[in-house]
């Protein structure tokens, strides 16, 4: 079944501070990576899934998260979507977003800051 599930920030924080081997990803444009991404989130932008997805992830098994902006934002849904159609068995779609994330005052990275 090409399905996938949700996922809340809390969820999130508690798999990261288990250890859990999980991939996040952004599916939003490079820009917006650039600028601030959850820490060690994968670019993956919802319109090229297809083409970088099993570069970026080749396990068809990894738990993989998938956000964007906010819950308004319809880019993880595409992704998680295109993701579980592609074999991907584990993904998991974090609907709030990077704006839940921030909100709640945590960390984020920005390429900007990399040297």
């Amino acid at each position: 079944m090409n399905s996938y599930r949700t996922i809340h920030r809390v969820d999130i924080q508690a798999h990261i501070k288990a250890g859990t081997d999980m991939r996040l990803a952004e599916a939003l444009p490079e820009k917006y990576h650039r600028e601030a991404h959850l820490p060690g989130a994968l670019l993956l932008p919802h319109d090229e899934v297809r083409d970088r997805a099993e570069a970026l992830v080749a396990d068809k098994d990894a738990f993989i998260v998938v956000y964007c902006a906010n819950t308004p934002c319809n880019n993880s849904r595409i992704a998680a979507q295109t993701l579980a159609s592609m074999g991907y068995t584990t993904v998991a779609e974090y609907a709030e977003g990077k704006e839940d994330w921030i909100e709640a005052g945590l960390a984020t990275e920005s390429s900007k800051a990399v040297a």
